[in-house]
């Protein structure tokens, strides 16, 4: 596809000028805004920006959630020939400054006066920002700071010069090639400083039409745009993806309200990580634990029949008259009104990514309807690398590669990609990019993983962290920590794990319960508790989770690959992981070597054959405010088996 983002968004403003574009709810009425007003809207921004000296190739960065004005900001920047920097909005300031200062950020577009607090407090740290403009002005009336100007100012501004220069906008347009940068998104550096990747609006759009063309996505779908702009994955789907095919994009109120939303919107093409689907199994989870006997009689029954059946229906096999009769009452009865309570009862593809997500979990959607698969991809490759067919979609793998896509296994077991969505390079780091680029055009991925029988793609771990056993009974066995952890996580009990052992004699493991869940579990038991750190350190959640990590050593020893990676010692963390903290990136992924350094006190009393270790943490609150949590964390010791060995 080659084309520009505002050239699309003119091509659907003159073909179908009043068709909804996106929608926005506010104040608990959902407002639609038309391609044509959408288009006239990023025309005065652009204007506006341009009359305040945006220049072409320059950075801006736009902070804030999924609202239609930050998007016609950032569409507008590019109608400039500017490149757009999506940031996290949950981010605290200090994370901004580099972003800010790598790219020379003169002008930022925010969303509230939390952004703007944010802005104004690292200020002096980023000498070159100098405009701020903000959409929401709630709370900003009596500020009186230089640079800082309300969007509707903006806007006021740009219709006066679009007024009596009526072709600026439109040569603007026309002066953007396909191959201009479009935008720059900055990894969640968990080993140094963020990379900013650079993408041109061709490398964007080819792989959201290829992702399109794959799964036959229309004008006709409605999304949900609920998770952070700045995270790629979020970005093609309701960006890149939005202007390729036209379809509605909705913006919920805020954070708070996405559920309510999600049934409201009853999105045709939804995407989400594990954890989003983990979380709504999990309500579903508890709500029928506290259901009365008939109706949770009826649910277990029917989802056994779901489970039997489910996954052979979506995949397009005969299942036999009666199976499918009975599947068709619980349909009527069970799942029908499941997906309807989830939001889910027009979904016709749902995908999932960024994590590996429970065969159990992934089973139970599948089972009941949802058409959930599995895709890969990275900041890197815009997303699009393998995705699963219709009928070919398995919880163990990341699916086939797409139209466009090469892939090849390196000797390391490294997988490389080369296809026509790979960053242009990463920015000011040409040491960095020659890394992970070959000059015959492959890119170095990290991940470790095999092409299976069926031509689909397994990722195993990233290829830094296989690791191995080192002396004891394993001595020599492969060590794969993120296939460990993913495995642990898939009980609903389990929120985050972060593993090791490699170079050591055996594995142990930090292991961060899931608070709803197990506290769930605690009052039917009729176990008190007085907060996370209190229930954390339980001797019953201590054998609750030991049961789940002996389940999956005895899983682990059936892989004669991985057989040494079974779990010898764990601890329950007396907090939960947090991005906040350190612990985790924005998008959720464990900073495993910064967590070692943090926590190893906790490492060495485990290796260390202790049984109990005491811990003090300082945590930052969601205020700003910094606080300490400590406690003694008990150690505990688990099953291994003897590794199954494969029939002759």
């Amino acid at each position: 596809m080659q084309t520009t983002f505002p050239r699309l968004l003119l091509k659907h403003a003159a073909e179908r000028p009043n068709a909804a574009a996106m929608r926005e709810k506010e104040y608990g009425i959902w407002q639609a805004h038309s391609w044509s007003s959408m288009a006239k809207l990023v025309e005065h921004i652009a204007c506006g920006l341009h009359q305040a000296g945006l220049q072409r190739g320059e950075h801006m960065v736009v902070i804030g959630a999924n609202r239609p004005r930050l998007y016609a900001t950032m569409l507008a920047a590019q109608s400039l020939g500017a490149i757009a920097i999506p940031l996290y909005q949950d981010a605290v300031g200090a994370e901004c400054v580099f972003p800010i200062t790598n790219a020379d950020v003169r002008f930022a577009m925010v969303e509230d006066q939390e952004q703007v607090d944010k802005l104004l407090e690292i200020r002096a740290l980023c000498p070159s920002l100098n405009h701020i403009i903000f959409d929401d002005p709630r709370g900003l009336r009596k500020y009186d700071e230089p640079g800082l100007v309300a969007l509707d100012r903006l806007i006021e501004s740009g219709q006066a010069l679009a007024k009596s220069q009526p072709n600026l906008f439109q040569t603007e347009v026309e002066r953007t090639s396909p191959d201009d940068v479009a935008a720059m998104f900055f990894t969640s550096g968990t080993t140094g400083n963020p990379k900013g990747v650079v993408h041109t609006h061709n490398t964007l759009l080819d792989r959201a039409q290829a992702g399109a063309e794959f799964d036959k996505l229309t004008a006709r779908e409605e999304v949900l745009a609920y998770l952070p702009p700045a995270w790629i994955g979020q970005n093609i789907f309701s960006y890149a993806q939005w202007l390729a095919c036209g379809y509605v994009v909705n913006c919920p109120e805020n954070a708070s309200t996405v559920t309510i939303d999600l049934k409201e919107v009853g999105p045709t093409y939804y995407f989400a990580p594990p954890r989003v689907f983990e979380g709504l199994l999990t309500s579903v989870t508890i709500r029928m634990e506290d259901a009365g006997r008939i109706k949770r009689g009826l649910y277990n029954y029917f989802m056994a029949v779901a489970k039997r059946v489910g996954p052979d229906r979506m995949d397009g096999k005969s299942v036999g008259a009666l199976q499918s009769l009975l599947y068709g009452l619980g349909n009527v009865l069970v799942y029908g009104p499941l997906r309807n309570n989830l939001g889910f009862s027009r979904v016709r593809v749902a995908y999932t990514a960024g994590e590996a997500i429970g065969p159990d979990l992934f089973t139970f959607y599948r089972s009941i309807g949802i058409n959930l698969k599995q895709l890969y991809g990275s900041t890197e490759t815009a997303v699009f690398v393998c995705l699963q067919p219709d009928h070919e979609a398995r919880a163990d793998t990341v699916g086939v590669p797409i139209q466009g896509v090469q892939i090849k296994v390196a000797e390391n077991g490294e997988i490389l990609v080369k296809s026509a969505g790979l960053l242009k390079e990463y920015y000011k780091n040409p040491v960095a990019t020659a890394e992970v680029l070959t000059k015959d055009g492959w890119y170095h991925t990290s991940d470790a993983g095999f092409i299976d029988a069926h031509g689909h793609l397994k990722i195993i771990d990233r290829v830094k962290d296989v690791g191995r056993i080192k002396s004891g009974l394993y001595d020599g066995a492969l060590f794969a920590p993120k296939y460990v952890e993913n495995k642990l996580k898939f009980f609903s009990y389990i929120k985050e794990v972060v593993a090791y052992g490699d170079g050591r004699e055996k594995v142990c493991v930090f292991v961060n319960i899931d608070f709803d869940a197990v506290g769930n579990w605690a009052e039917r038991h009729n176990l008190p508790y007085a907060g996370y750190t209190d229930l954390a350190q339980k001797p019953e959640v201590y054998q609750l989770v030991k049961e789940c990590i002996e389940k999956v050593n005895a899983d682990l020893s059936e892989d004669t690959l991985l057989a040494g990676s079974q779990i010898s010692r764990f601890l329950v963390l007396h907090k939960e992981l947090d991005a906040d903290d350190g612990e985790l990136t924005r998008t959720n992924k464990v900073r495993r070597g910064f967590i070692a350094e943090k926590y190893l006190p906790l490492i060495d009393a485990m290796y260390g054959e202790k049984t109990e270790q005491f811990i003090e943490t300082v945590v930052k609150f969601e205020d700003g405010r910094s606080g300490s949590v400590s406690a003694t964390l008990k150690i505990g010791d688990t099953k291994t088996f003897a590794p199954v060995k494969a029939a002759a």
